[in-house]
């Protein structure tokens, strides 16, 4: 296993890690989606709430998968994040990341206007702003490979130009478009499934990889 694999699985799920920063910021991803709640209520529109369900559903299925290239080559993740952190619950994964993408597809879903017919350089804007974000992202998970904080071990996922397109359309893009796909469906039903499947698949593999194979990520 890499150096950044071996120190990624120093502290896996060990509570003793928990620092108290870590309850003011649940308290803030609390009151962002009682606000949430408490508008939807009023309004109808659960699209807020729902856009941030949705990406961080899709975040949790990449955690997952990035773990199982993990166990499964017994080498390394796509991604780990060796550093330091308040509580590491995957190798690629830590609360800090959840922290942010809980809040991101909220973040997301306020960025557009109240039409949802508007356009941004002739581009509907919400797929103007999925690309945007995804972009910024994308900056953003550049910068922590620099600093160290996020690791990448195979050639098909880094600072190269077919690496950089693929962490822009597996690693962010498709978070945005599972958003926008929800938030533009028309029934309940339809978003909620959409929804559903996000949660369901990661959290059967990962039934699969704790309950039964007894595996280690």
């Amino acid at each position: 296993m890499t150096p950044a694999t071996q120190q990624a699985l120093i502290g896996l799920r060990d509570l003793t890690t928990l620092q108290w920063y870590v309850i003011p910021l649940l308290a803030i991803v609390f009151y962002i989606y009682t606000r949430e709640i408490q508008e939807a209520r009023k309004t109808k529109d659960w699209n807020a709430v729902l856009a941030g369900l949705t990406i961080f559903g899709a975040d949790f299925f990449n955690e997952t998968w990035n773990g199982w290239v993990m166990y499964l080559t017994q080498r390394s993740a796509v991604w780990t994040a060796p550093g330091p952190t308040a509580f590491r619950t995957l190798v690629g994964w830590n609360i800090e990341i959840m922290f942010m993408f809980t809040l991101l597809g909220i973040v997301y879903y306020r960025t557009l206007s109240e039409s949802r017919n508007e356009r941004i350089l002739g581009v509907p804007e919400k797929w103007f702003w999925a690309v945007a974000y995804s972009v910024l992202c994308v900056f953003v998970e550049c910068l922590l490979n620099l600093g160290g904080h996020l690791v990448w071990e195979y050639r098909y996922w880094r600072l190269s130009f077919e690496g950089v397109w693929l962490i822009f359309l597996f690693g962010y893009f498709q978070f945005f478009f599972w958003a926008a796909c929800v938030i533009g469906f028309k029934t309940w039903k339809t978003k909620l499934t959409t929804v559903g499947i996000l949660y369901a698949v990661p959290i059967v593999m990962n039934i699969l990889a704790f309950g039964v194979f007894n595996w280690r990520y």
